[in-house]
């Protein structure tokens, strides 16, 4: 019996350090459980919330370093998606369907762009960022040149044509804004419908609007999409009312 009783003993104790050690790890699971839920919580808020860039109140120069410095660290976004080639599907500043720039430089039957397709389409390969359609002058040409980017020179092996006054090209984003923090007016113009919306990561809209060719027509179109965004906004609302 004696031998018995310590058998129970024995058993009961292995038991209850068993039971020990059980609780401690469930512990340790459900704090390392609860440290991975917070985790996953804080990295979901992470990728949602993104800087925000504000350009005002500044002088136009400053919104433009500030943009240069925003666009610096998001140069690599294009690494997650394929290049739009073609041009089809890419949006320009105004949010819309991007509009050819040139297709036929010079009548050299080169199309403008970083893929000399007219577009100025931009992607992963385009680390220049030849977003800005621009109407070149002679005096932007000579103030390129003079920084070491040559624009007038013709490069065949590169199907680049060689510009001149009054051409029409897919400029680098940074170029233009180096242009206009040397002197505003050395800034070339500008046709909105044309220039990708990456440009917006170096230049604000505001700015961009006071170079613009097209600037009526461009109003015009974001009037008219303002407008129906209105008209779908009070419909949906509209229809909200009627489902309370």
């Amino acid at each position: 019996n004696e031998s018995n009783h310590r058998i129970i003993n024995r058993i009961e104790s292995i038991d209850e350090s068993f039971q020990l050690n059980v609780s401690s790890k469930m512990n340790c699971i459900l704090q390392l459980s609860i440290s991975a839920l917070i985790g996953l919580f804080l990295a979901v808020i992470c990728l949602q919330i993104k800087p925000a860039r504000a350009f005002a109140p500044a002088s136009s120069v400053t919104k433009l370093k500030i943009a240069l410095h925003a666009a610096s660290s998001d140069d690599d976004d294009d690494t997650e998606h394929e290049d739009d080639v073609s041009g089809a599907t890419s949006t320009n500043v105004l949010g819309t369907k991007m509009e050819c720039c040139c297709a036929n430089v010079g009548n050299t039957d080169i199309g403008t762009g970083f893929y000399r397709n007219g577009f100025c389409s931009t992607g992963a390969q385009d680390l220049g960022r030849h977003t800005v359609c621009v109407q070149v002058t002679d005096e932007f040409l000579s103030f390129s040149k003079s920084v070491g980017n040559d624009l007038s020179t013709p490069m065949p092996q590169y199907m680049f044509p060689g510009l001149k006054d009054g051409d029409i090209w897919c400029l680098c984003a940074q170029r233009w804004v180096q242009a206009f923090q040397m002197k505003p007016e050395l800034a070339p113009k500008l046709f909105l419908r044309a220039t990708h919306e990456k440009t917006l990561d170096y230049v604000p809209f505001d700015i961009l609007q006071m170079y613009a060719v097209d600037r009526e027509e461009a109003e015009a179109e974001k009037k008219s999409l303002d407008d129906q965004r209105a008209k779908l906004e009070k419909m949906i609302s509209s229809d909200a009312k009627e489902f309370e």
